[in-house]
């Protein structure tokens, strides 16, 4: 019997009821923008708030329980996720409803560009840089995504969540904590839904600034590539790119793993790259510029999961700590 088979056996009549898709020994090489990773052991995918609360109040406290959202910021070590997957439907966390001629309500499944969209056929400003974030809002709120010179905190009003109990709660920017790629909401939180505020703008404006976020990714990023988008944070001071191309490694490979030669800030699968050679390729990068400037960079994807036996991945390669 598989791990994930197991796991459901375990639990019972605990998930009768729920109305959501269960899968076991989910393949994350097909959730992550990266193809590459290891299973989860279960993912389910609740079909509203209601169910997934109910399957949050249905599950023990000591299974882990974790969210993904589209995927597009996250490497899946090869030894995969123990316990469940949460994985936010569009169907179910997708919407957006204009709720006031500034503000909008919106589902954290809801992809960045959508929100743009939204925002631009409201005639509400300041949402223009999701047009070129690849994630969810559900991830925008969760590292403060940004770009363009806006960042999400300056958009947020309150955000909707449940904690690990399935309780509501309701956030506000404040609370939410937010710096540069961080908030310090509680980790145990999924955000269902969050009111933004933008203001006032003539669409033709709003739509010219949506035109120069595309065609600025289009021009420097590999947006046709297998990637997680910015793998390092920007260091204070200094673009992670430019201390990444100082330190030689622009188009560096490992396995499958590229660092892009379009803009060497970005880590591409090739086609055949693991977990591990994709992390591998990430710490030797931090190594390399770690070496040469005395730079420590820190990841902006997230990552997750178990490594296999024998593939462990140090930081900084445990050679420069």
């Amino acid at each position: 019997m598989s791990r994930g088979q197991a796991l459901l056996d375990s639990l019972g009549d605990r998930l009768s009821g729920l109305r959501g898709r269960m899968t076991p020994d989910a393949g994350m090489d097909k959730v992550t923008w990266f193809r590459a990773g290891g299973p989860a052991d279960a993912m389910f995918q609740p079909a509203d708030e209601e169910d997934l609360a109910a399957f949050l109040k249905a599950v023990p406290e000591e299974v882990p329980v974790m969210v993904v959202g589209v995927g597009s910021n996250l490497l899946v070590r090869d030894g995969g996720l123990a316990g469940f997957v949460v994985r936010l439907s569009a169907k179910g966390f997708g919407d957006v409803e204009t709720i006031s001629p500034t503000r909008l309500r919106i589902g954290t499944a809801l992809p960045d560009k959508r929100a743009a969209a939204a925002a631009l056929e409201a005639g509400i400003g300041g949402f223009h840089f999701y047009h070129g974030i690849p994630g969810a809002i559900g991830g925008a709120l969760r590292m403060n995504a940004g770009a363009n010179g806006v960042e999400t905190r300056e958009r947020v009003v309150e955000v909707r969540a449940l904690d690990r109990k399935g309780e509501v709660h309701v956030l506000s920017n404040a609370d939410m904590g937010y710096a540069y790629r961080h908030c310090s909401a509680p980790k145990g939180l999924i955000f269902t839904s969050v009111v933004m505020e933008g203001y006032a703008e003539d669409k033709d404006v709003i739509r010219a600034a949506m035109d120069e976020v595309q065609h600025h990714r289009e021009t420097v990023q590999p947006i046709r590539e297998k990637t997680g988008g910015s793998t390092f944070k920007n260091p204070e001071g200094t673009s992670a790119w430019k201390e990444i191309d100082k330190a030689g490694c622009r188009g560096l490979m490992i396995g499958g793993a590229q660092m892009s030669p379009m803009h060497c800030n970005f880590m591409i699968n090739t086609g055949t790259a693991t977990g591990y050679d994709l992390e591998t390729l990430g710490e030797t990068v931090r190594a390399r510029v770690l070496e040469n400037s005395g730079i420590r960079l820190h990841w902006e994807i997230r990552r997750l999961g178990a490594f296999r036996p024998g593939q462990e991945v140090q930081e900084f390669l445990g050679q420069l700590l």
